[in-house]
């Protein structure tokens, strides 16, 4: 795995554009219905805070390609869902995820203006709820008036983490910035809470259909 991740991070540090770009696309993507809930925005964004320390990347230029890229995602979303309202929730692609959509629903309707804000913190809703605050009829004030702050916030929460990780162990551990095994032990962990996590609601939302499936028999 570290033969995999030292030609990443050189590759990064010569092109730091690059790293800037798929911080910006993986925020993007990660706000878009559907797409959302695989693409591993999050993850990509923590592991690549680990640069930050080194050098390799800037970080006032990482929180904002992170959050331009949630502004983005999440007005995009926003939009298509007020210009289209209820029906949208009920045509392809959302169609396919009904379960989901439920969930945006009964969030937004328990949270009210607030599921703008905590969404943003709650994988998978976070892909859904800006589209269905705008299906729901959501004023644009209200949606940004909530929405930006949240995304303030949410990024440097994405973001310090592998930065005061990294930079502790540095500090405290005695590893040089540039032997990149600081870098290596961020990464490493990021993904491994990742696929763990993922395993886990994985089976969660398996045993949930299967229940549900036995109740309606």
């Amino acid at each position: 795995m570290t033969s995999f991740l030292d030609p990443l991070i050189s590759f990064v540090s010569s092109h730091a554009w690059l790293g800037y770009l798929i911080l910006f696309l993986a925020a993007l993507l990660e706000a878009v219905p559907v797409v959302g809930s695989v693409i591993p925005g999050s993850t990509i964004i923590l592991a690549l805070s680990a640069l930050v320390p080194g050098g390799e990347l800037q970080l006032p230029w990482v929180l904002a390609a992170a959050a331009l890229g949630a502004v983005l995602g999440d007005g995009s979303a926003y939009w298509i869902g007020h210009r289209r309202q209820r029906e949208i929730l009920n045509t392809w692609p959302l169609a396919n995820y009904p379960r989901v959509v439920a969930e945006s629903e009964n969030f937004f309707h328990r949270f009210g203006t607030w599921a703008v804000f905590f969404a943003r913190f709650v994988p998978p809703v976070r892909a859904f709820v800006p589209v269905t605050a705008g299906a729901l009829g959501m004023a644009p004030a209200k949606f940004y008036a909530v929405n930006i702050p949240a995304i303030l916030a949410w990024a440097p929460a994405h973001v310090l983490p592998g930065v005061l990780a990294v930079s502790a162990l540095h500090e405290y551990a005695g590893l040089h910035y540039h032997g990149h095994v600081g870098k290596h032990i961020w990464m490493l962990t990021v993904v491994a809470v990742a696929i763990v996590v993922g395993l886990a609601l994985w089976i969660r939302r398996r045993r949930n259909g299967v229940t549900a499936a036995k109740s309606q028999a």
